[in-house]
């Protein structure tokens, strides 16, 4: 019984650090160089850990990292808000190295600010 509880642990502990570099950090987003536009919605998906939208404006395209879904619930920002074709003001920060990425601080939808982060 002892050996299984102890393989048990190793196994969660495994598997607790073997997931723990895909989740990036915010350090990772560049906060010295804010960025707001307007632009499209060309796809959006509302799942964990973070919901995500890729908005193009009239330059390019962005991936921008929402929050997660419990937290956009909770500011009033449903799955449906963020149809294909829909327009959003994006305000957040670009991410230092993964270009076109950036993370939302805060999102405009039909004139509505909703706040991300705090």
């Amino acid at each position: 019984m002892a050996l299984l509880k102890t393989s048990l642990f190793a196994l969660f502990l495994f598997l607790g650090t073997a997931f723990a570099p895909l989740h990036h950090g915010w350090v990772d987003y560049d906060q010295t160089k804010p960025l707001d536009y307007t632009g499209t919605i060309e796809d959006a998906k509302y799942e964990n850990p973070h919901a995500t939208a890729r908005v193009k404006d009239k330059d390019k395209t962005w991936l921008v990292v929402l929050a997660p879904t419990s937290r956009m619930q909770e500011r009033g920002v449903s799955a449906e808000m963020l149809k294909k074709g829909g327009s959003v003001r994006v305000v957040g920060y670009p991410h230092k190295k993964v270009k076109d990425e950036m993370r939302a601080e805060r999102i405009f939808i039909d004139g509505t600010k909703y706040e991300l982060r705090r």
